[in-house]
């Protein structure tokens, strides 16, 4: 283990902290593309780092209306990611969320626009999140089909 020497006292080197989220609006998958390196222009998931302090599901909160404009709600923990090599600033633990987001959908803060894709349409996207969409296909799928339920008997009554 390797330790940074503190004026009062040893801190151990660790991966950095990241959230990245999962986010069903409109009956598909909500991606930002990227204004900064690494992987600048291309398809993320929403995410970032956690501040101290904060808790992983307030970073995911926050991430994700800084950079989509959504509020959204998480749904679930989807897992964590901590192939060292998933970032080429360095090491980092990405914790994944699923979430239903509400509000009107714009980029914002580490964003340079936004997109819409249906589970058919994924493009290549940066880090590992094409891998965090696949395994969390059957999780995607299960949500999208009720909501689909939901909006339809929505319908039904008006």
């Amino acid at each position: 283990m390797k330790w940074n020497l503190d004026k009062r006292r040893f801190v151990p080197v660790t991966p950095l902290l990241t959230v990245d989220t999962v986010i069903l609006y409109m009956g598909k998958l909500v991606f930002i593309k990227r204004k900064n390196d690494p992987f600048k222009g291309q398809f993320a998931l929403p995410g970032g780092f956690v501040e101290v302090g904060e808790t992983v599901e307030t970073a995911a909160v926050r991430e994700a209306k800084e950079e989509t404009g959504l509020d959204v709600d998480i749904i679930k923990l989807l897992g964590v990611y901590s192939e060292p090599s998933r970032d080429p600033r360095g090491h980092t633990v990405s914790v994944c969320f699923l979430a239903s987001g509400r509000g009107n959908l714009k980029a914002g803060s580490d964003a340079l626009d936004t997109g819409l894709f249906g589970m058919n349409e994924i493009p290549e996207l940066a880090f590992d999140h094409n891998k965090i969409i696949e395994k969390a296909m059957s999780d995607i799928n299960g949500i999208l089909s009720e909501m689909q339920k939901h909006d339809d008997a929505r319908k039904e009554r008006f």
